[in-house]
């Protein structure tokens, strides 16, 4: 009996947990679909489009826990294109892909209440 009822807790905690999972959003518009992932918590983790065949294209935005932005930048036919931009805690990082190849990176410290460019 004491062996069923652990094997019942165990389970209930299982289940739980993977009730926590916020299941995606997928939205048709035009030709493109546009997908909203979610944290745990609730707030949004990603948000961007792609084709109907599953390529990554235009904008997408990743954020953290708390809604702040992480990343946002384009996608082209599944690759990095154009400038892109990641934050950090006190860092901007503004990174330039061609293709999916890195061509340039600027990266912006706070330092005191102005921003300085570091190269």
């Amino acid at each position: 009996m004491k062996r069923y009822i652990l094997i019942l807790f165990a389970s209930m905690g299982l289940l739980s947990f993977s009730q926590n999972a916020i299941n995606p959003t997928f939205e048709a518009q035009g030709d493109l679909i546009q997908a909203t992932y979610f944290h745990e918590n609730g707030s949004i983790q990603q948000q961007g489009f792609f084709t109907k065949q599953g390529v990554l294209e235009g904008l997408w935005t990743s954020y953290d826990f708390q809604g702040n932005k992480l990343s946002q930048g384009y996608y082209s036919d599944g690759l990095k294109t154009g400038q892109w931009l990641f934050w950090t805690e006190n860092v901007l990082k503004e990174v330039d892909f061609l293709d999916s190849k890195i061509v340039n990176v600027n990266e912006w410290r706070q330092k005191s209440d102005i921003a300085f460019n570091i190269k």
